[in-house]
């Protein structure tokens, strides 16, 4: 009986040890960045390709050509809220004392600075496909916006979702870093592809999620119950959404739909990034979509 409980608890230990091996956080190595130059105007684009103000903004807070970072804005969920953390320039409140690894690996990594695990509210799901070159760009641009010194807002997230480390057993199963759209061999669906699933991380909010909060990839783009209230997240894969290439890229241009109707609620934040971009990029996008299998 004593060997019996002394090899119980010697696979205890060994499996303690192992989950927390393979649960650490796992960052970038630097040579990732290496003679490779931030530029902020390159960046500019990056930054509202990636809706950094739509969620960072302070709550209710019109966007602006140079929007302040300060976060605030909250996001429920099944597990508790989450609240945006203050992104500005603020060294001390904000990322601008980040070195361009560090938001790298808090973008593709979900790791922080100190090594801690983010929660995937955060789409790092989505942006580890976002390319070095952007990573450092993005970098340059962020630290041309304002200040400011509020401090971030503490996630309302209970026992068990609170523990940080489970975070990394969430990340082994569901960190897929495959593209849904396997094959896009023209350059336009390539391009549609990494502002929907990396950039933009439109699946984020028209994907379904299983119980423990990862994106249903089976129902890519197939809508979504909506988080924050009633109603759903409509689909926008071949099979649901039938509009032309051109009325998908005119509604992320101007935010009317071919039924005359209008963008409203955090959508109409998306449209707006959207218009900032090149009419080519909107384009990708519709033959993206477009290009999803039914």
């Amino acid at each position: 009986m004593r060997r019996l409980i002394r090899f119980a608890v010697g696979l205890a230990v060994l499996g303690m040890i192992a989950g927390w091996v393979l649960t650490r956080p796992v960052t970038l190595d630097d040579s990732v960045f290496a003679g490779i130059t931030g530029d902020a105007a390159r960046g500019e684009p990056v930054f509202w390709a990636a809706g950094c103000a739509s969620c960072h903004t302070a709550p209710k807070v019109e966007e602006a050509d140079r929007p302040i970072l300060a976060g605030g804005q909250a996001f429920a969920s099944p597990f508790g809220t989450f609240y945006a953390p203050n992104i500005s320039s603020d060294p001390a409140e904000g990322i601008g004392g980040w070195s361009v690894i560090q938001l790298a690996n808090a973008m593709q990594r979900g790791v922080s600075p100190d090594g801690a695990h983010y929660y995937p509210a955060f789409p790092y799901t989505a942006y580890q496909h976002v390319t070095p070159q952007d990573v450092a760009d993005l970098h340059a641009y962020l630290a041309t916006l304002p200040a400011d010194a509020t401090p971030s807002r503490p996630h309302d997230v209970g026992f068990p979702f609170n523990i940080r480390r489970a975070v990394g057993g969430w990340k082994l199963l569901f960190l897929n870093a495959d593209y849904v759209l396997a094959d896009a061999p023209m350059p336009e669906v390539a391009r549609g592809r990494y502002l929907v699933e990396a950039l933009g991380h439109c699946a984020e909010c028209h994907t379904p999620r299983n119980a423990l909060g990862a994106l249903n990839r089976g129902q890519w783009l197939k809508g979504a119950p909506n988080p924050s209230g009633p109603g759903r997240i409509p689909a926008i894969d071949p099979a649901s959404l039938k509009w032309a290439e051109k009325d998908i890229a005119y509604y992320l241009e101007t935010g009317f739909t071919p039924e005359f109707d209008s963008a409203g609620g955090h959508m109409a934040r998306v449209v707006g990034n959207f218009a900032r971009l090149t009419p080519e990029d909107r384009q990708a996008v519709a033959a993206y979509l477009k290009a999803l299998p039914r």
